[in-house]
């Protein structure tokens, strides 16, 4: 695989890593300072945050792969 590729992927990889941080940060916040007003909003933040982590997982694979080869 060519450089500018991997760079590519290294990219993706970073962002989605920073997207799926971002919705556990969403229920670190939720949990810390509204969680008995807001607790009906957890099950949607859990799902963003599980797909986004399998999305990194993904891309991460994908990176593993390619720089193995």
């Amino acid at each position: 695989m060519i450089e500018e590729q991997l760079k590519a992927l290294h990219k993706e990889v970073s962002q989605k890593k920073r997207i799926a941080s971002d919705w556990a940060g969403q229920i670190h916040d939720l949990v810390e300072d509204r969680l008995l007003s807001a607790y009906d909003e957890l099950p949607e933040l859990a799902r963003r945050t599980h797909q986004a982590c399998l999305d990194w997982a993904e891309a991460k694979a994908r990176l593993d792969q390619a720089s193995a080869s």
